[in-house]
């Protein structure tokens, strides 16, 4: 009877997952997803890699269309990750609905199988594990992250099982292809660093070596170094200096440090949006409260655990940033290389765990508390479902509108040349769409490329830099964004074709602009001084169908 009653749940779950992703599948083109760190970068480049003939190129081949050919092959993912291949052969929103759907259904897996075998496995738990996986499948992850934390529940469910004894070929064959829809250095890297501390501490705690949990550990790190193999040569084999040789993170004092604990604790990061701030939060300190009051430290070590450890994360992510550590990046300049604060994003894993072991410990007090743990997680079900991006991102432009096909078509046909024999930047609007657009562009949002065409990007904009201090950080300590950037626009890349934004006093050295290829400017909003930068004014592009007026511009 109660099996029926958990197949039921799990029935609901499912409705509730197809509910969720119903309008990536029924709007297409016209649902509006995330722009940041996704539509602006990631869906671009993955329709870019496609087109290039280079989906499966050495490690030596570069991208014709991006920065004069100067972007490296291996700057737009591995071909042994699945999301490249579901671009390759679908529409961009039907890859996009599937990549979602796959993610968020191993989400809810992963994360039901390890609270039931190793957490919560009691028949009488069944609602909040049911509760508490579906609620984690429906947090709004990166999306181009995969199953960078959203698998991780599936990876530790078969750790577990590894670590217990078991022998069985699931647990190597979660192991096995989880690489092949995630990323290395977006989230699993961290999640080994975790395993290979778990199996330090059972040593130090007398219970052996466990050679076979160590083996399994290995295998995984094994198999994503072959998937990322060319990251791999990257960062270990290719000796050129990046853009990422210029990037420093060590900026922050203490107070500011501590208030961004305080920030990621209590809000998340939108790369992990966990949205526990008005539930999960609350549940997680009453259960405290009943461990403290009722003295379970022993009983509910695991929660306190998790507590602690996810206190611990925000801690580390905030003081990663923390000014003191600059001595130590000035020596290893790894230490600035790559991104040690991403520790941070096993919260999600920990906070939801914590979440369904909080409702277990309101559970065992009985009577109005179990009615209680049921409201909490229909609540936090219901907040999930609302901040859906068809709902939270109404106000950005539709995918249809933000890459404006039938409008970039026009600006193709009247500058009437092949792409490949010139070469195009924006102002205004992200380089992105563009190059979606199948124009070759000196501008790009790319975090690995070389950094000598940073150097003679910079020239373009120099004027610009020096008169504003936070673009001039912003481009010359990171440098992601290789952007058209203006003293006057700042750190803004989408002006609508409802804005009323003019660019009075721009100072743009044209010269090297066209010395580097460029003959035309696609600005979101008028120059009123072009003629100042040698710039013609071609003509003014507009279209229903599209969230922006482009200014054509030449440069003269």
């Amino acid at each position: 009877m109660r099996n029926k009653k958990e197949q039921k749940l799990i029935a609901f779950a499912v409705i509730v997952l197809i509910l969720y992703l119903s309008p990536l599948f029924i709007l297409g083109e016209n649902a509006h997803i995330r722009v940041h760190d996704n539509l602006d970068s990631n869906v671009a480049w993955y329709r870019v890699l496609a087109r290039s003939g280079e989906m499966t190129g050495s490690v030596n081949a570069t991208i014709p269309q991006v920065i004069n050919g100067q972007l490296s092959r291996n700057a737009l993912g591995s071909e042994f990750s699945g999301i490249v291949w579901l671009y390759a052969f679908f529409p961009t929103m039907i890859a996009y609905a599937l990549s979602q759907a796959i993610t968020r259904v191993f989400a809810f897996i992963g994360m039901y199988l390890l609270l039931k075998k190793h957490f919560l496995p009691n028949r009488e738990w069944m609602i909040i594990r049911v509760g508490a996986a579906l609620a984690f499948s429906l947090t709004l992850f990166w999306p181009p992250g995969m199953l960078s934390t959203l698998g991780m529940p599936l990876a530790l469910w078969a750790f577990l099982n590894i670590r217990k004894g078991e022998r069985s070929w699931k647990n190597y064959l979660v192991l096995t292809l989880l690489p092949l829809y995630s990323s290395f250095v977006l989230g699993f890297f961290f999640f080994l660093t975790g395993m290979a501390i778990l199996w330090l501490v059972d040593i130090v705690k007398g219970k052996g070596w466990n050679f076979r949990f160590l083996f399994s550990i290995g295998y995984m790190m094994f198999i994503y170094l072959i998937v990322e193999y060319r990251l791999v040569y990257s960062f270990l084999l290719n000796d050129e200096p990046t853009s990422r040789d210029e990037y420093f993170h060590a900026r922050l004092p203490l107070w500011r440090c501590l208030l961004l604990t305080l920030k990621n604790f209590l809000l998340g990061h939108h790369h992990v949006m966990t949205v526990h701030t008005f539930i999960i939060l609350p549940v997680t300190l009453i259960a405290l409260y009943f461990v403290i009051f009722k003295k379970l430290w022993r009983q509910e070590k695991g929660f306190v655990f998790l507590f602690w450890l996810n206190l611990a994360l925000s801690f580390w992510y905030a003081f990663w940033f923390y000014e003191g550590w600059l001595p130590l990046t000035e020596r290893f300049h790894f230490l600035d290389t790559f991104n040690f604060a991403r520790y941070h994003f096993l919260r999600p894993l920990v906070i939801y765990v914590l979440f369904a072991l909080g409702l277990k410990i309101l559970w065992s007090q009985g009577g109005k508390w179990r009615k209680a743990v049921k409201g909490f997680v229909v609540a936090q079900v219901v907040l999930l479902s609302l901040i859906n991006e068809e709902i939270i991102f109404q106000n950005e432009p539709s995918v249809k509108e933000f890459f404006a096909e039938k409008q970039f078509q026009e600006i193709k046909k009247y500058i009437g040349l092949p792409v490949e024999n010139y070469r195009v930047a924006s102002i205004g609007i992200h380089p992105a769409i563009a190059q979606y657009n199948g124009f070759y562009t000196l501008d790009t949002y790319n975090n690995f490329y070389p950094l000598s065409y940073k150097h003679e990007f910079r020239k373009i904009i120099e004027k610009e830099l020096a008169k504003n201090k936070s673009i001039r950080t912003y481009f010359d300590e990171w440098g992601g964004r290789c952007y058209i950037f203006t003293a006057e626009l700042g750190k803004h890349y989408m002006f609508t074709k409802n804005s009323k934004k003019r660019l009075k006093h721009l100072q743009l050295n044209t010269e090297q602009l066209k010395k580097m290829g460029g003959r035309y400017i696609f600005s979101a909003v008028s120059i009123e001084n072009a003629v100042e930068n040698n710039l013609f004014l071609e003509k003014v592009f507009e279209s229903k169908e599209s969230a922006w007026k482009i200014y054509l511009y030449k440069a003269m």
